[in-house]
């Protein structure tokens, strides 16, 4: 068939054709959204799951839900080597430059961006990353602390003033939030913590690991009180052939029933997967029909494809001695498994695999699901190590 038309879409917060499995999170942030415009008392959303899950598909489709509902938002990517003030600087000061455009008679954002100029300055920025064109006399005393967990609480409160002054509200959208350090993930808590007091019209959406509520509770306590945290998991196996034979049948295309069961046992149900093994089905079919002998066909480009790209790009930044925590962990098969499974078929002492384990963890390779248990944090791992060390150092 013409791959032209191929509807499906494998790749990084790409779009899938047929968004499904989705509905209870998307009412939650639709009544989040609302509910922060009339300033209403509402926890902010972090959005948790594995790898493939479309954690990001989701905070992009709500960033639209805010759009449409006329909100001014940002949208920004953790980084494990990019500081949160330095990272989230340029997004607030193009923020407060789009609200300064809304018709209105106040001075707060001016006082906004004033608070923002003194906030660049205990950054240590030079002139090429924010500064240029914010000629503004900073604001002394507000946000000029050095100390993340005063002054960026100090900022938000500032530019969500702004909004409110110009009648419209703010969404600050953030993916991969897990990479924060705990004092830049507790500055988040304590800002949204303040912002709330206030009911000032700024909402928080952002994603990551499993991990994440974890760490938010070891930051401040109180985090729970502040977010929720819907679990994005994988699709049942009725979602996973609507979203495969939905965006087929718009085209007049049909999966015959045991090809889309032969996808969802090899997908499990998780989003990423499915997108490339329609893809290739697609390419592969010479008809209308996409038959189960196409899809086990398809799996021969399928699993090259996800090894050099999706998993090889996770696997190539680990230490040898991280590859086999891994792979010793594959052995035991798919899964949580105890730490002591892992240092018995390790042939090691259990306390001797708290660095490499830490370390995998910070990574994101890893996490806990339960004490003691340790799980991949992307779907499938476990078979792509096998296939990647076929042996293992003990």
């Amino acid at each position: 068939m013409d791959p032209i038309k191929n509807p499906f879409s494998p790749g990084a917060g790409s779009p899938p054709p047929e968004l499904v499995g989705r509905d209870s999170t998307l009412e939650q942030a639709r009544i989040l959204l609302g509910r922060i415009k009339q300033k209403r008392p509402e926890k902010s959303m972090l959005l948790t799951g594995l790898r493939g899950v479309g954690k990001t598909v989701l905070l992009n489709e709500i960033e639209r839900l805010a759009t449409a509902g006329g909100y001014r938002s940002i949208s920004i990517e953790a980084h494990e080597d990019k500081p949160l003030g330095t990272l989230i600087a340029p997004y607030l000061r193009r923020l407060l430059f789009d609200l300064d455009r809304i018709a209105g008679a106040g001075d707060k954002v001016k006082r906004g961006l004033a608070v923002l100029r003194s906030f660049i300055g205990t950054l240590k920025l030079s002139v090429n990353d924010v500064t240029i064109g914010l000629d503004i006399e900073p604001e002394k005393g507000a946000a000029d602390s050095g100390d993340l967990e005063i002054d960026l609480p100090n900022l938000f409160v500032a530019i969500a003033e702004a909004a409110e002054d110009r009648k419209t509200a703010v969404a600050v959208f953030i993916d991969e939030v897990q990479y924060f350090s705990q004092k830049e993930l507790g500055a988040l808590i304590m800002t949204m913590h303040k912002v709330q007091q206030r009911q000032l019209p700024l909402v928080l959406m952002g994603a990551g690991l499993p991990i994440l509520p974890g760490l938010a509770g070891e930051s401040k306590s109180y985090a729970e009180r502040l977010f929720s945290f819907p679990d994005i998991g994988a699709l049942s196996e009725a979602d996973t052939a609507k979203a495969l034979r939905e965006p087929a049948q718009a085209v007049g295309v049909t999966f015959e029933p045991s090809a889309l069961d032969e996808v969802f046992r090899l997908t499990k149900g998780y989003p990423y997967f499915l997108q490339e093994w329609g893809y290739q089905a697609w390419n592969l079919a010479t008809s209308s029909l996409i038959t189960l002998q196409i899809v086990q066909d398809a799996t021969a480009t399928v699993i090259p494809r996800l090894d050099q790209n999706f998993f090889r790009v996770r696997f190539d930044r680990l230490t040898p001695s991280e590859k086999n925590f891994l792979r010793a962990m594959a052995e035991l098969g798919p899964g949580a498994h105890r730490t002591g499974d892992i240092a018995q078929t390790l042939g090691v002492k259990i306390t001797s695999l708290g660095p490499v384990r830490a370390k995998l963890i910070k990574k994101g390779m890893i996490y806990s699901p339960a004490h003691g248990d340790m799980a991949f944090t992307v779907p499938l791992f476990n078979e792509f190590m096998v296939r990647a060390m076929p042996k293992f150092h003990r």
